[in-house]
């Protein structure tokens, strides 16, 4: 076994970490979270502290092991601090709004699509023109505010359509008349 490298991952006061075989849950004030690690990784917690280790150095046992230990430190900061992504909207009649529980978008098509919310995540729509995407989970924050961008993603002769915040959109130039 070896753990080159890699930072053990410190347990914050009021986080609960719990091991069972391959399977790692971490509870704290926001939440819970699980995930099953790969079966070559070993996660080992002493003293408030997760250290991971490998069974070989080969190339895919490498990238296990930084995989896993981003994972978990991700599940430990989403418990305590949470995660957001911000979007914008940019273009004329383009908007979003909130109904009950489904966000309701109008970006330029003859219908407005509607997002359902899924469990563990928080929509926000502070202006019209901006959301913010809010959880404990990384992973499923950052693949709701991309199915939102889906909708209409920027382009790059008008710049119009959803953006995250501060996401740099390469202009082109248009035609010209000869």
């Amino acid at each position: 076994m070896s753990r080159i490298g890699l930072k053990p991952i410190e347990i914050p006061e009021g986080v609960e970490v719990k091991l069972d075989g391959n399977k790692v849950s971490v509870k704290g004030p926001k939440g819970e979270l699980s995930k099953e690690i790969h079966q070559d990784i070993v996660v080992k917690l002493e003293d408030n502290v997760l250290t991971l280790e490998r069974s070989s150095d080969l190339k895919e046992h490498r990238s296990l092991h930084g995989t896993s230990r981003t994972m978990i430190a991700n599940m430990v900061e989403g418990v305590t601090k949470g995660f957001e992504k911000s979007l914008e909207i940019t273009g004329v009649g383009y908007r979003a709004q909130m109904q009950g529980n489904k966000l309701v978008v109008n970006a330029g098509y003859s219908h407005p699509v509607e997002i359902d919310a899924i469990d563990g995540i928080e929509i926000e729509v502070p202006k019209n023109t901006e959301l913010t995407v809010k959880g404990i989970d990384k992973e499923l924050v950052g693949a709701v505010a991309a199915n939102i961008r889906a909708i209409r993603p920027p382009e790059p002769y008008k710049g119009k359509g959803i953006r995250y915040v501060g996401e740099y959109v390469r202009r082109k130039e248009g035609k010209t008349a000869k």
